[in-house]
């Protein structure tokens, strides 16, 4: 087989998960699903990272809680509130996972869980009590509703399994992710759940997730805001049979390899479906002296809203590039930078050693018309590079947040 290959099925795509996902009336909207379940037949290596918000929703400190131990079976996750702020919050949270206990006989300290929507509202449990059976009865092997089930302003579900081979076994990752708006580096953007069947102890999987999120959604850049409820959590139920990874190796890299396809893939996905957005914009960075100043530029690139702006007009106003990165916090060589526009129009060089160059304004807007952009930087310093990925700021995105709560 081939060393790598994407697959169907999202989270069920592994051996021995299955997920749903239906409307349980937290959301007004009846055609909204907004309750979601995923579980594994048999106890899961687990590990997650987390909003590094000082204002941490309630179910992140239930799930890292549960996850003390490594250990795990559910997922159990809401939209349209987010059980943030509230005097209840970690009692309902708790509730929640008592719910798996019920209809699955899997123990409340097994389960993640996870909410997403408005925040400082209470959480009532009794929609979720009364639909928990039918959600257990939803359980199927494709992750679609349960996609579903966890959006909020996205407009699209955002999924992705892989097939590799490890150890001489057939190994899979799948996983689901929602999120569009309150999106900052520097965690784990958003909610994201990811399911494997990769025979992996807790701590080589708490190393590799940690790890490969710096180079991923932690990459990824909405509107600025850091939410309080950011949760990407990862379980690993060994089923595929491969002798298990407690160390680096060979198989871990492969089993980090297939992880970083699915979390960039879904980066991607993320920040295309950005709030209001009509593109993706993605900032590759080359050139830089270290991996950290290579992240940071293309991180403060991508979060400009002036560049934001610019990509929505399709403006090649490539010296707000550079005003980015001159307050990226690096010490870059002004002098040095070049500059460029891309995407399946063709290739547009802006910036030589930090000057502008001739271009012609026509050519320029059928390059930036398209709804995928690169912003590609050489820093000409060193051999290090970094991507980051991001969207344009339109109208729409004001509308959406302007009432987002009523």
């Amino acid at each position: 087989m081939k060393l790598l290959r994407e697959i169907s099925g999202g989270v069920c795509a592994p051996s021995g998960f299955k997920a749903g996902g239906i409307h349980c009336g937290i959301r007004k909207n009846k055609d909204k699903k907004d309750f979601a379940l995923i579980i594994s037949d048999v106890p899961c290596a687990a590990a997650g990272v987390y909003t590094q918000n000082l204002v941490k929703g309630a179910p992140v400190v239930v799930t890292k809680r549960n996850l003390s131990d490594g250990v795990a079976q559910a997922i159990i996750c809401n939209s349209g509130n987010a059980n943030t702020c509230n005097s209840d919050g970690e009692i309902v949270a708790e509730e929640m996972c008592s719910l798996v206990t019920k209809v699955a006989g899997i123990a409340k300290e097994d389960v993640i869980v996870a909410s997403t929507g408005v925040i400082g509202q209470p959480l009532d449990i009794r929609p979720m009590s009364e639909a928990v059976d039918e959600l257990y009865a939803s359980l199927g092997d494709d992750s679609g509703s349960a996609a579903e089930a966890i959006m909020t302003t996205d407009t699209v579900p955002k999924s992705v399994a892989v097939e590799f081979e490890a150890g001489g076994k057939v190994c899979r990752i799948g996983a689901i992710a929602k999120g569009v708006g309150m999106i900052c580096p520097n965690m784990a953007t958003t909610l994201i759940f990811i399911t494997s069947d990769v025979n992996i102890s807790s701590g080589m999987l708490q190393k590799a997730l940690s790890e490969d999120v710096k180079t991923s959604f932690n990459m990824v850049s909405i509107d600025g805001d850091q939410s309080t409820n950011d949760t990407c959590c990862i379980l690993a139920n060994g089923l595929a049979g491969n002798g298990k990874i407690c160390s680096p190796g060979q198989d871990y890299t492969i089993f980090k390899r297939a992880l970083h396809y699915c979390t960039v893939k879904l980066s991607r996905m993320i920040a295309k479906d950005g709030e209001g957005a009509t593109k993706l914009i993605e900032c590759n960075v080359r050139g830089a002296k270290t991996a950290k100043m290579a992240r940071n530029v293309a991180k403060s690139v991508i979060k400009s809203s002036l560049v934001k702006a610019a990509m929505f007009g399709a403006d090649a106003n490539w010296g707000r590039v550079l005003c980015a990165i001159g307050y990226a916090g690096e010490a870059v060589d002004v002098n040095k930078i070049d500059v460029s526009f891309r995407s399946k129009a063709g290739s547009l060089p802006v910036c030589k050693d930090g000057k502008g160059i001739p271009f012609d304004e026509d050519y320029a807007k059928k390059v930036l018309l398209l709804d995928e952009v690169e912003i590609n930087i050489s820093l000409n310093l060193g051999g290090c590079k970094a991507s980051a990925w991001g969207c344009d700021l339109t109208y729409e995105y004001v509308k959406i947040n302007g009432d987002y709560r009523t």
